[in-house]
């Protein structure tokens, strides 16, 4: 979940500010230390775009969970089974592809 501070930091990560309430159409912003003012539209934009990015990165996600272990890859060095961690990644890549 992409949160308000999220967004306001990627917009300006040098930001002071508070903020009273979670729903960005509710939220009160105490700005601070000379901050400019974000506008609340610009941080809607900001967490949508963030979500997405996040969003579209879940097959990562997923992929690294059911990935070979590092324990496992030094097994498969060692015991000369390669041929065999490459195939668990590749099962998990078909699982999981980019995109979907």
């Amino acid at each position: 979940m992409i949160t308000i501070i999220d967004a306001v930091l990627k917009i300006n990560s040098n930001a002071v500010v508070s903020i009273t309430g979670s729903d960005i159409n509710t939220c009160v912003f105490d700005w601070q230390d000379g901050t400019t003012p974000i506008p609340k539209s610009d941080i809607e934009t900001k967490i949508n775009e963030l979500q997405a990015e996040y969003d579209a990165k879940e097959y990562q996600r997923k992929r690294k969970a059911e990935y070979p272990t590092l324990e496992e890859c030094v097994h498969a060095i060692l015991d000369d089974t390669l041929t065999d961690l490459q195939a668990k990644r590749t099962a998990v890549k078909n699982k999981y592809p980019k995109g979907a």
